[in-house]
Order: structure tokens, then C-alpha cells, then sequence
């Protein structure tokens, strides 16, 4: 059994996401029981998605988590969270969703490239693997620009997950991404640990070790942990591998988010 000494998963999602029908209150059963103290539900939000698919009906959200969160009280921290989908166009609707409700803690993430999630095989298929990819990193660091109202950023290298690339070199497209890195430090924004990577195959936690250092060189400190689970099964998955990431490019700390204000807790 392996003993998790990150006991905070800030990036969750239950059936208030689209793509997840996990009930909430069964995260947090389960998060309770692999010992964990605090949870994050970060829902996702993605108003350009098409469809609405992704649209998330917070109010409700946020009374379930509120109901939860009463009956834990004591034994596991509940914190609201939510995934924003990053577009720079609609970086004023992003602003004003943003201020609405009292967040603890904001990721931002990067979807979509010109509407289109490279989760559908047409993305590759019209733009190619390195064509596709950097222009992703083009997109994201367009919606980074136009809005900072967030906490970290979420899955760096998202797009890899779905390339038809038989190998992935972040050197490739250094050039671009340190200026996504640059903007974040900039802004005293972060970058989240993503285990996801591990699942869907790649061999690193989001973002790849190598921009993960990079960030540090580069002055970046500010780090969260998240699994990025949509079931229970998959709440803290791999937070081992997450610390020992972390500890092997030099950072001491991992962040938590309560009312938008990090604090900074030993690895």
C-alpha cells in the first residue's frame, strides 16, 4: 500500500463536469478513506465549448459542496474550486464568471485551439503532430495574455495526450513555451502537478519533467498537486510519483489554495 504524503488533491471533478458521474459526496467518502485531509472540486467551466457541453451550473454546484462540506466538517477539507477553459476572446466573460462566486482556487486550462478540442482526432488530422502542437502552445499563451485572473495552470502539455507523436521532446518548442512560463511567473501565477499523464499513457505527470524545471530556472515557486479525477478510483492517483518529481528538480514546497491565497506546505 503506498503511504501518500501529499494529502491535497486540488484538482477533482464529479457529475457537475460533463464528462464525470461521480457524486460528490462519494469523492469525498473516498478521499476521506485513502487519508487525505483536503480536497479541491474543481469543476469544469468552458463557455466557447462547443455545444455548451461543458457549461457548468454553479449555483447548484456550489450548494451541493456547501451540503458536503457540512457533513465532513472536521475530518476532510472541502474547498470550491473550478477548471476555467482559457480563450482569449472571451476573457471578459472569464473575468466576470471569475468574480461572481467565492472561489478558493482557479485553474486555468487550455481546451481548445480555434474551437476544436485536439481530444478529436480532426485536430491532428488538419494540423499534424508538431504543426498541432505548437500551435496549441501559441493559443494557450494568446488566452494566458488576455486573462490572469486564475491560480495555476492547468495540464501544461494537455495536447500531448493526443498526438499521434510516437515521442515528445519539449526542447522542440522551447521557444514558445518558455514565454508561456515567463507569463505565468510574471503574473505570480503557478503550475499544477497533473497525474493524468501518467494514466493516459505518457510517462510523466503533466506538465514533462524538463518543462517542470524549466518553470523553476525561470523563477517560477508556485506548485499545486492535482489527479485530475472524474471517478473515485482515481483520487490521489499517483501522488507518489508527483513528490518524487517535485523533489528531484529542487522544490521544497506544494501549495494549497483557500479564498485564492496559497499557502505553502513542506514536501
Amino acid at each position: 500500500m503506498v503511504i501518500i504524503m501529499i494529502t491535497a488533491d486540488l484538482h477533482t471533478h464529479t457529475s457537475f463536469s460533463t464528462d464525470s458521474d461521480a457524486p460528490l459526496e462519494q469523492m469525498a467518502q473516498t478521499a476521506l478513506e485513502k487519508g487525505l485531509k483536503t480536497i479541491c472540486f474543481t469543476e469544469h467551466m468552458d463557455f466557447d465549448y462547443p455545444g455548451g457541453e461543458f457549461f457548468l451550473d454553479t449555483s447548484a454546484y456550489r450548494k451541493e459542496l456547501l451540503r458536503v462540506k457540512e457533513i465532513y466538517l472536521g475530518r476532510l477539507e472541502i474547498l470550491f474550486g473550478v477548471e476555467l477553459g482559457l480563450i482569449d476572446c472571451i476573457s471578459t466573460t472569464l473575468k466576470d464568471y471569475s468574480e461572481t462566486f467565492d472561489f478558493d482556487f482557479i485553474i486555468g486550462s487550455a481546451h481548445q485551439v480555434d474551437g476544436i478540442d485536439p481530444y478529436y482526432p480532426e485536430y491532428f488530422n488538419t494540423h499534424g503532430d508538431r504543426k498541432g502542437i505548437y500551435h496549441f502552445y501559441e493559443s494557450a499563451l494568446d488566452a494566458v495574455r488576455a486573462f490572469d485572473n486564475f491560480d495555476v495552470f492547468g495540464h501544461f502539455d494537455y495536447i500531448v495526450r493526443y498526438s499521434h507523436a510516437k515521442s515528445y521532446s519539449p526542447a522542440d518548442f522551447a521557444d514558445i513555451t518558455d514565454q508561456i512560463l515567463m507569463e505565468l511567473i510574471s503574473r505570480d501565477r503557478g503550475l499544477e502537478i497533473n497525474t493524468a499523464g501518467i494514466h493516459y499513457g505518457l510517462g510523466w505527470a503533466h506538465p514533462h519533467p524538463n518543462v517542470l524545471k524549466r518553470y523553476k530556472e525561470l523563477g517560477g515557486e508556485i506548485i499545486t498537486v492535482g489527479s485530475d479525477a472524474h471517478n473515485s478510483s482515481r483520487i490521489a492517483y499517483c501522488f507518489d510519483v508527483a513528490e518524487e518529481m517535485l523533489k528531484a528538480v529542487g522544490f521544497k514546497y506544494r501549495a494549497v489554495f483557500r479564498s485564492r491565497k496559497p499557502e505553502f506546505i513542506p514536501l
